[in-house]
């Protein structure tokens, strides 16, 4: 970090705590891919997280912090609280309270609460405004109708973005079948738009020193709560304790085995924009098992 970014994440956690913070050491944590991340210590004793990158990707930091504010409104799941974010020079940056956590804890508190935080709905799908999931946009456009939300503004737009990419071919072929298909996977099931973290996968959470479950780094819009629970099960999984009381406090439609992996392919086309290796032949592959799945 250079002399201008620190003086001013100086002056902005002092103004945003009201308590003169002075910088003892700032150190490296790592985890991330997208951002440069650090623990900030003060002379005091107090902590912070800071989240750096480059001034462009500010309004993702915007867009972090009113997601984190969003989830902490509900007051059912531990969120860090937004301390201060902004432009220094050529970086952006966001500063949050520090939280100590580790990989163990109660997680079936963090089902029954994801639970309740799914609880809290809104009238249609989407957010009042568009975010970003990892660094690419995530499009929030308020809509009544989910099946044309998810396919306008969730795999419909991943597509053309992976077209603009060079991935065209069986990809997008596939791709416009299954979003002819899309009725099909929501036959006699109708979501409601819930609260979502959007990203939740096994590192976006963690646990308190009293066992207490935390979630980080969401991106978050009103939408089915199927789409958390898949997205849980992406990449590694959730102890079975989180499953058997989230499925306790709020029991899931039959059809959830089905659409977890068109909820799924979201993501793995965001990670094909995004970093391209093998996840375009994956989406290929979960696209023509979802079609044979539905006699396409």
């Amino acid at each position: 970090m250079n002399a201008e970014l620190l003086a001013h994440l100086t002056a902005a956690i002092s103004d945003a705590t009201h308590l003169s913070f002075e910088l003892r050491n700032a150190a490296p944590v790592g985890g991330g891919s997208i951002n440069q991340s650090f623990r900030l210590e003060g002379t005091d004793g107090s902590r912070y997280f800071l989240k750096v990158n480059d001034a462009r990707h500010h309004p993702m930091f915007i867009a972090e912090a009113a997601g984190l504010d969003a989830i902490a409104a509900t007051g059912t799941l531990r969120v860090p609280r937004t301390v201060a974010h902004g432009v220094a020079g050529d970086q952006g940056y966001l500063v949050l309270e520090y939280l100590e956590l580790g990989s163990r804890g109660n997680a079936r508190l963090l089902g029954e609460r994801l639970a309740a935080m799914h609880r809290c709905t809104a009238d249609q799908f989407g957010l009042a405004g568009d975010n970003f999931i990892g660094t690419t946009l995530q499009p929030n456009a308020r809509t009544d109708d989910w099946v044309e939300f998810w396919r306008r503004h969730r795999l419909g737009f991943q597509l053309r973005l992976a077209a603009g990419k060079g991935y065209g071919g069986r990809l997008q072929s596939l791709g416009e079948q299954l979003l002819d298909a899309l009725p099909a996977f929501f036959a006699g099931y109708s979501p409601l738009p819930s609260l979502l973290h959007g990203d939740l996968w096994s590192g976006n959470h963690g646990f308190l020193a009293d066992g207490a479950p935390a979630i980080f780094d969401p991106a978050t819009y009103y939408g089915d709560r199927e789409c958390d629970l898949a997205m849980t099960e992406l990449f590694g999984g959730f102890p079975e304790s989180f499953y058997a009381a989230y499925r306790t406090a709020w029991p899931l439609d039959p059809g959830y085995a089905t659409r977890r992996d068109l909820y799924n392919l979201y993501h793995i086309l965001n990670h094909a924009n995004l970093f391209g290796g093998g996840y375009a032949t994956q989406a290929e592959q979960m696209m023509q098992r979802l079609l044979i799945e539905h006699g396409r």
